[in-house]
């Protein structure tokens, strides 16, 4: 007899909040563990001009961002480009992307990551280094678990400056 697979249903008064850096806010709704390894998804917000992730790669996942609300300017490859309410990026594994609300604007954004990895425990790293306790240099260090490459971008750090 095969099982059924059971729907994930994500309440948003009783999600996890995580406050990041910049006074953004990163609402855990379902990672790996929960969907069978077929998505991670989660829901942040960031205040006007605020930074998400500076310019990184995945190996093994698509990273997809819809915009909610606001303004997010994103890092594709060379190519920035600015997204608004309604708009959605689908960036591939490999692909160097960033993102942040663009200047004079907040944004609220749905990530969706797929294939899934448990990404949960690598914001909650990110959150305690934010509140000061944990140390800077364990997030490049776990670039292997969470399946986050740090790079170095000029065209986003120019856009961003």
């Amino acid at each position: 007899m095969s099982t059924v697979p059971q729907p994930v249903i994500a309440r948003a008064d009783a999600a996890e909040r995580l406050a990041h850096a910049h006074r953004s806010v990163m609402t855990l709704l379902a990672d790996s563990s929960e969907t069978g390894g077929a998505l991670s998804v989660t829901r942040s917000t960031f205040p006007a001009g605020g930074d998400g992730a500076p310019s990184h790669f995945h190996t093994a996942t698509t990273e997809s961002l819809f915009v909610i609300a606001g303004r997010l300017q994103v890092l594709t490859g060379d190519e920035v480009v600015e997204l608004g309410a309604g708009d959605f990026v689908s960036i591939p594994p490999g692909l160097p992307h960033a993102f942040g609300a663009a200047a004079g604007h907040d944004a609220d954004v749905l990530a969706v990551f797929t294939p899934a990895a448990d990404r949960f425990d690598y914001y909650r790293l990110l959150e305690r280094v934010a509140a000061g306790e944990a140390d800077p240099a364990e997030i490049p260090a776990s670039g292997q678990r969470y399946d986050n490459h740090y790079v170095a971008s000029e065209a986003w750090r120019l856009a961003r400056a």
